[in-house]
Formats: structure tokens, C-alpha cells, sequence
């Protein structure tokens, strides 16, 4: 009678240990969570002003190129087309990076969706950069058609924008590339355990 009393007692004290240990997987499963969807807010956030800027930014390269600097129509249909593909990969590789699901879906999904996202960011530089500097040779091709005088001044803000865009774009690469592994890692830790 007493064993049935002593086992009774640690059955309801592992009963309640087990709800105390539910509890805990919990709050941690909802603090990874929220600070997974900080990050992926903020990666977010990046992706909408670059889709923004790179609409907005083609009425613009009309003023600059063609009514100021005299450029040809055919370089500024190739610019807008430029960037309506950079807003286009963005807003793609946004799809990935959804707060909604990581509220929602099962952690291994959202891990999956984050390498996909971080995989696909990484190899857009294998377009991106050869694109660019096709851009530049034909942006200093034009320039040099319309007025060679000129062209050096010209050249000279080419080559120093193309440089301080090197140097943002690299750190901002880099910085989205270390929150997508951060959100990935945390994953893995969580459900390692």
C-alpha cells in the first residue's frame, strides 16, 4: 500500500515536470520565433526599398540619360530592363522570406525556405555583377558617342559611383547573407535538441 502511494506520488510529479518541460518548448519554440521574424522583417524591409528603388528609379535614368545627357533611347530601354529583372529577382526571392510562415509553418520548412532564399541571393551575383559591368562599358560607350570632351568628367562619376556601389552592395550582400545563416543556425539548434 505504501509502494502504490510512493509510485502514485512520483506519477503525479512526472505529470506535472512534463507540463512544466511543455510549457518551457513553448515559450522557447515562440522566443525563437519572434526573433527569427525580426530578422526576416528587416531582410524584408531591404528587399521592398530595392524593388521600390529600381521602379522608381527608371523614370529617372529617362531624365538623366536621354533628356540631360543626350544618351541613346536603346541604352535607356536596356536600363529599365535592367532593373525591372533586379525588382523582378528581388521580388521573387521576397516570396521566400515570408513572416506570416515563420509564425506558422513547422521550423524545418522555414529552414528550408531561408537556405533556398540565401542560396538564390548568393547565385543572383553570378548575373549581377556581369551585368553590371555590361552596363558600365556600354554607359561609357555611350558617353564617349555624344561628347568625348565631356566624357572624362562623366567617366570620372561613373567610375567613383560604380565603386562606392561596389563597396554598399558587398556589405549589404554580406550582412543578408550572415542574418539568413543566423535564422538557419538557430533552427538547427532548436530542433537538434
Amino acid at each position: 500500500m505504501n509502494n502504490e502511494f510512493e509510485f502514485e506520488n512520483m506519477r503525479q510529479q512526472m505529470d506535472t515536470l512534463k507540463k512544466k518541460l511543455e510549457k518551457q518548448e513553448i515559450v522557447n519554440d515562440n522566443m525563437i520565433r519572434y526573433s527569427m521574424k525580426n530578422t526576416v522583417s528587416t531582410i524584408s524591409r531591404h528587399y521592398f526599398v530595392i524593388i521600390a528603388l529600381a521602379i522608381v528609379v527608371i523614370p529617372f535614368t529617362y531624365l538623366i540619360f536621354v533628356m540631360n545627357l543626350g544618351l541613346s533611347l536603346a541604352f535607356w530601354v536596356g536600363t529599365a530592363v535592367f532593373m525591372l529583372v533586379c525588382a523582378g529577382a528581388t521580388f521573387y526571392n521576397q516570396q521566400n522570406v515570408d513572416t506570416s510562415s515563420i509564425m506558422s509553418s513547422n521550423l524545418v520548412e522555414v529552414s528550408r525556405k531561408m537556405a533556398r532564399a540565401k542560396k538564390f541571393d548568393a547565385n543572383w551575383l553570378y548575373f549581377g555583377i556581369p551585368a553590371v559591368v555590361l552596363w558600365l562599358a556600354w554607359l561609357t560607350w555611350e558617353i564617349y558617342q555624344v561628347d568625348t570632351v565631356a566624357a572624362h568628367y562623366n567617366l570620372y562619376g561613373v567610375i567613383c559611383g560604380a565603386v562606392i556601389g561596389s563597396f554598399i552592395g558587398i556589405k549589404t550582400h554580406l550582412r543578408i547573407q550572415h542574418q539568413y545563416q543566423d535564422i538557419i543556425d538557430q533552427i538547427e539548434e532548436v530542433t537538434k535538441e
